[in-house]
C-alpha cells in the first residue's frame, strides 16, 4: 500500500445508522503530519488568492513552514506576511521578503556563494517554491527555478499556456536534479485529485472496481452565472490573447481528472504500474455562445458600465448587486474575501462598511471607450463592465468527447482473483468514452458532478456524495467521504500536504525523490504533459470542427519534441 494511500484510508469509526440498501462510507483527513527537526521551508511565490490559499494549507495541513513571499503588490506583500511569516508586531527576517520573484533568485545566488565561501551565520535557504503568479507568468518563473537547481516546485493549474511552454516546461523539470542527480519533486495544482472525495471515487472504480469495467463517464463542469462574470468576462481570464481559452485556465483540472480516472494506472508503484491506457480520438465543440453585444438587453441602451446602467437594478449582472449587494457574495452580506477582495485587494483597509463600499464603487465605476488603447483595455480587469459590451472571447459553453479503443495488457498485469478477472476479460482496459460539459448558465458554482457507467453498476458523483448501484446485487450504496475544507472539496490542503511531506521524507528520512513522487505526490511529468497537452488538442478539434486522433497528433505536436514519453 502506498503512502499516499494509507494517508487517505476509510475511517473504522462508526457513522450514522445506514439505511436499507444503503450505507456510507467516511474517508477522514489524516492528521497534520509530525514536524521534523528541520521542517520543510517554503517560498510562495505570488500573494493572490491562490498563493495565500496554499500559505493556509501549509499552516492548517502540512509539516512546513511558509518563510518567505515574493510579490510585486505592496499591500498583498506586507498582509501575506504578516498573516503567515513574520506576525504583526515582528520585522521580516533577512530572505523573507521579495518585491520581485527576480529578487529572490538573485539573493538565493548570493546567499548560496556565501555559504560555499565559508561565511557564518548565512540564513537557511527554502526547501520547495509555490509558484502561484499569473498563468502567463508561469513558464519565466518556472524555467528560472529550474536554471537556479536544487529547488522542489510546485506550479498553479496551468503549467503554461501554450503547448510550446508546456513542453519547454516539461524539459525544464526534467532537468531540474539535486546533487545526487536526482529529479527535484514537482507537484502542479490539480487539486481535485487530492480531494478525499476524489481520491475515494478513484479507488472505488480502479481497485475496488465496484462497477466492473468502466464504459463511459459523464462529467460536468457547472461554472456558475456569476462566477463566469466575475472570472471570464471582466476577469483575468477574459481573452484567450492575455491569457488563454477557458477549458485551459478553468477546466485543466476537469480534463486531469478524466485522464487520472481513465488513463492513468491504478497504482503508482514500480512493480505494478501498468502503460497508461492511451485515448484514441478527441472531438469538441462550443462557443461564446452568451456574453456578447447581440445578447444585450434593449432597454440598456448604450451604457458600457453597469453603474449608469438605466436598467442596473433589474439586472442580474449588475456589478453593483454582485460585489456590493446582500444577496450573493457582495459587501452586505459581510464578504471581505473572495470575489470581493480580488477587485479591491486592500477593502479590509478601509474602516467602515461604508468605506468599504465607497472603494468597490470606485473600482466598480472605471470604464473604457473607443479612445482608450487596447493594450489598456487587455492589461486590466473592468469589473464595473457590462457583460455584454466586454472584450471577452473565450467559450462559455464547450463540450469535449474522448475516446478509448480496447487496449487489453498480458494477464500478468489484470488484476482479480487466481482465475483472473470475472467481468473483465479486457483488463480495465476496454472501450469506453468520457464526456465532459463547461456551462456558464448554472445555479451551482464549481459544484462538479459526475456520472459513471459500468458493466456491473453506475455511479453518480456530486461534490459531497459518492452512490453506487449494483446490477448484480441490486444493492445501492452511498458514500460521503468527509469535506476537509471548503478549498477545492479538501483539494488545496490535500495537495499541499502531500506536496510538503514528500519534501519532508527527502530532506530528513532519506527517501529517493523518484519514491517520494510516486507514493506521495501521486502524479507524473508524464501525466502533467499528457492532461495539458489534451487541452490543447481538444481546442484545436473545436476550432477544427474535427475529430482528431490521438495518437497521430501527439506525434506531430508534441512525441517529436520530447521523445520517449508515452502519448
Amino acid at each position: 500500500m502506498s503512502a499516499l494511500k494509507k494517508l487517505f484510508s476509510p475511517s473504522t469509526k462508526p457513522g450514522p445508522a445506514p439505511e436499507e440498501n444503503d450505507r456510507e462510507r467516511h474517508l477522514l483527513p489524516p492528521p497534520r503530519p509530525a514536524k521534523s527537526a528541520d521542517p520543510p521551508r517554503i517560498l510562495i511565490i505570488g500573494a493572490g488568492s491562490r498563493g495565500r490559499a496554499y500559505a493556509r494549507a501549509t499552516i492548517s495541513s502540512s509539516n512546513g513552514v511558509v518563510v518567505a513571499v515574493a510579490e510585486p503588490d505592496d499591500y498583498k506583500r506586507t498582509e501575506f506576511g504578516r498573516h503567515h511569516i513574520w506576525g504583526v508586531d515582528e520585522p521580516p527576517a533577512e530572505g523573507a521578503v521579495f518585491r520581485d520573484w527576480r529578487d529572490f533568485i538573485t539573493y538565493e545566488e548570493s546567499r548560496r556563494s556565501r555559504v560555499r565561501n565559508g561565511e557564518t551565520g548565512v540564513p537557511p535557504g527554502v526547501d520547495a517554491v509555490f509558484v502561484c503568479v499569473l498563468d502567463e507568468m508561469h513558464r519565466e518563473v518556472v524555467i528560472a527555478l529550474t536554471e537556479l537547481g536544487g529547488l522542489h516546485i510546485m506550479c498553479e493549474k496551468p503549467l503554461a499556456t501554450t503547448l510550446q511552454d508546456c513542453v519547454d516546461l516539461f524539459r525544464a523539470l526534467e532537468s531540474n536534479k539535486n546533487e545526487a542527480g536526482e529529479q527535484m519533486l514537482f507537484s502542479i495544482g490539480h487539486v481535485l485529485r487530492y480531494s478525499p472525495h476524489n481520491m475515494l471515487l478513484r479507488r472505488l472504480l480502479l481497485e475496488d472496481r465496484v462497477i466492473g469495467d468502466i464504459l463511459s463517464v459523464v462529467h460536468t463542469e457547472p461554472v456558475g452565472w456569476w462566477h463566469f462574470t466575475h472570472s471570464y468576462v471582466r476577469g483575468n481570464w477574459r481573452r484567450e490573447d492575455t491569457s488563454a481559452p477557458s477549458l485551459l485556465t478553468k477546466s485543466c483540472h476537469d480534463i486531469d481528472v478524466l485522464m487520472w480516472l481513465l488513463c492513468s494506472p491504478p497504482s503508482y508503484s514500480n512493480e505494478k504500474r501498468e502503460p497508461p491506457h492511451l485515448p484514441s480520438a478527441v472531438s469538441s465543440r462550443g462557443s461564446l455562445q452568451y456574453f456578447k453585444k447581440g445578447r444585450k438587453p434593449a432597454a440598456a441602451g448604450e451604457a458600457t458600465n453597469c453603474l449608469s446602467c438605466p436598467i442596473e437594478e433589474s439586472c442580474k449582472y449588475s456589478a453593483k448587486r454582485i460585489y456590493v449587494g446582500d444577496e450573493l457574495v457582495g459587501l452586505g452580506t459581510g464578504n471581505t474575501g473572495w470575489p470581493v477582495k480580488i477587485v479591491v485587494p486592500d477593502i479590509e483597509s478601509y474602516g467602515t462598511l461604508e468605506d468599504k463600499k465607497k472603494a468597490m464603487l470606485s473600482e466598480l465605476s472605471k470604464d473604457y471607450d473607443s479612445s482608450t488603447p487596447g493594450e489598456t483595455v487587455a492589461k486590466q480587469s473592468w469589473y464595473g463592465r457590462c457583460v455584454y459590451e466586454g472584450d471577452n472571447d473565450v467559450c462559455d459553453e464547450q463540450i469535449v468527447t474522448i475516446t478509448w479503443d480496447e487496449d487489453p495488457l498480458p494477464t500478468s498485469f489484470q488484476s482479480g482473483g487466481e482465475d483472473g478477472p470475472v467481468s473483465d476479460p479486457m483488463g480495465g482496459r476496454g472501450a469506453k468514452t468520457a464526456t465532459f460539459h463547461m456551462v456558464a448558465q448554472t445555479k451551482k458554482v464549481c459544484e462538479r458532478y459526475t456520472n459513471l457507467y459500468g458493466v456491473d453498476g453506475e455511479i453518480f458523483a456530486d461534490s459531497t456524495t459518492i452512490t453506487v448501484h449494483d446490477f448484480r446485487t441490486g444493492k445501492t450504496v452511498t458514500h460521503r467521504p468527509h469535506l476537509e475544507s471548503l478549498g477545492h472539496g479538501g483539494g488545496d490542503a490535500g495537495l499541499t500536504r502531500q506536496f510538503i511531506l514528500a519534501v519532508d521524507k527527502v530532506k530528513n528520512h532519506g527517501w529517493a525523490t523518484d519514491k517520494a513522487q510516486r507514493e506521495l505526490v501521486g502524479c507524473t511529468l508524464d501525466e502533467v504533459i499528457r492532461s495539458h497537452a489534451m487541452v490543447f488538442c481538444a481546442e484545436e478539434a473545436r476550432h477544427d470542427r474535427s475529430v482528431i486522433n490521438w495518437k497521430e497528433w501527439w506525434a506531430k505536436e508534441v512525441g517529436e519534441r520530447l521523445g520517449s514519453v508515452p502519448a
